[in-house]
């Protein structure tokens, strides 16, 4: 306890500082982040290079940065046909034009309503995300600006509506049938509030959504929900008002520069599954890190066809969000965003999960041993989990 708040009292020291001490910054929180008073908060825009080293520039940036992602939304949100045409054309829902409004339109909504369906399944345990939030987008919130910053939650709603299943019987009737086969409970649980209002889910969607129009290239991919969930967690349960009240636009930046890390969002890129670098060489990375460590517990993966597949595809694409509870991963994500290696770091500590388990592997079937790997057992600490990585780093 008393070397915890002498941590406490160094972090805030470095932090009070015009020029903080980064190094020492990412050593200590190697070890976890103190969150009093907000400061993982912070500590993480450190961390994820959104806020630099020399405070003096911290109002300029925040301002600067904010303001381009209001732009974002005002761009990015607004319905066809209230954009200036270059060419004075006048657009329309039924223009064959690919360069048209509408067409994109179209296309985007196919995004949206994945993102929709991930968002909603975002932390079931925790009830934050279906919560309203204190800082609804101005915009969709002005009912003046309805009509132009349509809100996307109307066009999921239209989008799923004319997605749903609509067949002709032999004597050419038109049968409308429903896809959506939700209980009453999850029907209240995930009800969109009333106008005005805003989820912290729906938050979370409409970063996704301008994420993925900005990054065509990899565009929304599932399981980006799950990596974002947890930064904006942290974000939005800020102390201060104002680092709340710009939750979103900062969560969107710390978002774009952890998938711009190396090999980050590369594992969201099915193209590159064949390659040196994508998902598919961290997975035989890892399996060779198992090899070369403990040849025993190889060779039982190996023998039984366990593939990493089965299990490690989720580890290292949502940086083990799935494999613990909340807390847990916010602590075990301190050591990856404090290591200038995220992706090299969390390779071992994969690895360490799967040695940590060696004598159950080395015992158990197909069965009980893919049970293991895919509920991965609570009773193991992330302090531990992280030791014996950091062993293996250093053979």
């Amino acid at each position: 306890m008393e070397r915890y708040k002498e941590r406490l009292e160094e972090v805030k020291s470095l932090l009070n500082k015009d020029q903080i001490d980064l190094k020492r910054l990412r050593e200590i929180c190697s070890q976890s982040c103190p969150n009093e008073g907000g400061l993982r908060s912070v500590i993480w825009k450190i961390l994820l290079n959104y806020l630099p080293s020399d405070r003096k520039q911290w109002t300029e940036i925040l301002n600067k940065r904010r303001n381009e992602y209001r732009n974002f939304v005002r761009d990015m949100i607004i319905r066809p046909g209230y954009k200036e045409n270059e060419n004075c054309e006048i657009d329309h829902p039924l223009n064959s034009n690919p360069e048209s409004e509408w067409s994109s339109f179209f296309k985007d909504n196919e995004v949206l309503v994945q993102i929709d369906k991930d968002v909603r399944r975002l932390c079931p345990d925790l009830f934050f995300f279906q919560k309203p939030t204190e800082f609804p987008c101005e915009e969709i919130k002005n009912v003046q600006d309805a009509e132009i910053y349509q809100s996307l939650r109307k066009r999921v709603a239209k989008t799923q509506l004319k997605a749903d299943e609509v067949s002709k019987h032999r004597l050419g009737f038109t049968n409308y049938k429903s896809n959506s086969k939700k209980t009453k409970e999850e029907q209240d649980e995930y009800a969109y509030l009333p106008d005005g209002q805003e989820a912290h889910w729906e938050i979370i969607e409409r970063i996704l959504f301008i994420y993925a129009k900005l990054n065509r290239g990899c565009s929304y991919v599932q399981g980006m929900n799950e990596v974002l969930g947890p930064i904006y967690y942290i974000f939005a349960n800020d102390p201060d008002i104002e680092w709340r009240r710009n939750a979103e636009a900062d969560c969107f930046f710390c978002f774009n520069n952890l998938m711009g890390l190396e090999g980050i969002r590369e594992n969201f890129e099915l193209v590159l599954d064949n390659t040196q670098i994508g998902i598919a060489a961290n997975m035989k990375r890892l399996y060779d890190l198992v090899r070369s460590n403990d040849p025993s517990v190889f060779n039982i993966l190996q023998k039984q066809n366990l593939k990493p597949e089965f299990f490690a595809f989720r580890w290292i694409t949502l940086l083990l969000s799935q494999e613990f509870k909340l807390p847990e991963v916010i602590s075990l994500w301190d050591v990856l965003f404090a290591d200038k290696e995220t992706l090299d770091l969390l390779i071992h500590v994969c690895c360490a999960m799967i040695l940590i388990q060696r004598e159950h592997l080395l015992k158990g079937d197909f069965s009980a041993n893919i049970k293991i790997l895919q509920n991965y057992p609570n009773s193991v600490e992330i302090k531990e989990i992280v030791e014996k990585a950091r062993n293996i780093r250093r053979k």
